[in-house]
């Protein structure tokens, strides 16, 4: 029965099902993303489920493909005008890694050995694609037995991460509801910029009304960032990015495309479907063998975080707590930062109008601050220190 696509899909959407009810009912105090992670992994861990299931399923492979054209449609949510004023996140998540990976190598060097460290800091700046270019030095040195190091502090770093960013993401949207409150709230970014202008040539134009025609042009634009990012080495990601930016900019896509197509909350659910898929090879027994190791790089790590995004947060004159959580996306980054978005913005905004408001104040810097961490500079970090082993 459980090897039915269908009902194989059923079982694992549970999870993030309750994951969303439970961040509903407790205003987002607990991120719908670490309950569906944890929760498979536990169930997976009884055999209750069988190890397979997410394969069973197929949707997973389906959220692979919609990796790109989300993306895309993330780019189509930032106004090249807010763009350019994003350098200070940039900075922000420069500062947060700096220190995190100083205090890495300082520490787990002393407490363990330097390759243990060197295994830990390129994937805790990061995601997949650092734990990929580690593993495979590791593996090419002869210390294959140091791999389930990377590969746990990727499975759990968003367990650790989302809380902690969540906490001060809320805190950060009750000071702007208070300063919508008292007036003194200026958005970076007005209705019209992010939204659109108003007009009527979309509704008279029924090519242009298309759900079909919108959604294809979503995909063409994802599979041109894949395949300039195999022609360049330069992440397709990244390129899908850029692509729905300068695509909304040219008018080529409308804003928040994949919501005006009615696709943004399928493509959400499978790509949770990839991320969950992340802990399906983790087993009790990695954990406690590499337990010790692992837990001192997750917690140094994420303290450097968290005191790299507050210091570089003062020296660019923004709130920490508006600054610290983009820091911290080095330890979750996209679909993550997307989520947490949404859920403060939920749990907070007392009418449709403000959740709106802080929504957007979010949403900017923590993309931008995700695709530094995870995209670019992981990848930089682990390529460069693996050398050193």
């Amino acid at each position: 029965m459980l090897s039915n696509p269908l009902i194989a899909t059923v079982i694992i959407f549970a999870f993030i099902a309750f994951g969303e009810w439970l961040s509903i009912k407790s205003r987002a105090r607990i991120p719908m993303l670490l309950t569906a992670m944890v929760g498979f992994l536990i169930v997976g861990w009884t055999g209750i489920l069988p190890e397979d299931i997410l394969e069973k399923s197929q949707f997973a492979a389906l959220g692979a493909i919609l990796i790109g054209p989300a993306i895309l449609h993330m780019g189509t949510m930032i106004p090249f005008s807010l763009l350019k004023s994003q350098i200070k996140a940039v900075l922000i998540s420069l500062g947060g890694l700096l220190i995190s990976c100083l205090l890495i190598l300082t520490v787990i060097t002393l407490i363990f050995d330097y390759p243990t460290a060197v295994a830990g800091v390129g994937p805790i700046s990061g995601g997949i694609i650092a734990l990929l270019v580690t593993s495979e030095k590791l593996t090419e040195i002869g210390l294959s037995s140091l791999i389930v190091v990377p590969a746990l502090v990727v499975a759990f770093q968003g367990v650790v991460g989302m809380p902690l960013a969540l906490n001060f993401m809320r805190r950060y949207a009750l000071k702007l509801q208070k300063d919508m409150d008292n007036g003194s709230f200026v958005p970076m970014a007005t209705d019209e910029e992010i939204n659109g202008k108003a007009t009527d040539e979309t509704e008279s134009n029924p090519v242009k009304a298309s759900m079909t025609l919108k959604l294809f042009f979503v995909f063409a634009g994802a599979a041109v960032g894949i395949v300039l990012g195999e022609l360049t080495g330069v992440h397709y990601s990244l390129w899908c990015l850029a692509i729905g930016i300068a695509g909304l900019k040219l008018r080529l896509f409308e804003p928040k495309v994949l919501d005006k197509s009615n696709s943004f909350t399928l493509t959400m659910i499978g790509i949770i479907f990839v991320v969950m898929g992340t802990m399906a090879g983790v087993t009790p027994q990695d954990v406690l063998n590499n337990l010790p190791s692992v837990v001192a790089i997750l917690a140094i790590g994420t303290i450097g975080l968290s005191i790299g995004g507050y210091i570089t947060s003062k020296l660019v004159k923004w709130h920490p707590y508006k600054g610290m959580p983009v820091a911290l996306t080095a330890l979750f980054g996209f679909p993550g930062d997307y989520i947490l978005c949404e859920e403060v913005s939920r749990s907070i905004g007392r009418n449709k109008q403000e959740e709106k408001l802080i929504f957007n104040e979010l949403l900017a810097p923590m993309l931008i601050g995700g695709f530094t961490t995870v995209t670019i500079v992981s990848v930089i970090i682990a390529g460069v220190l693996v050398q050193t082993l």
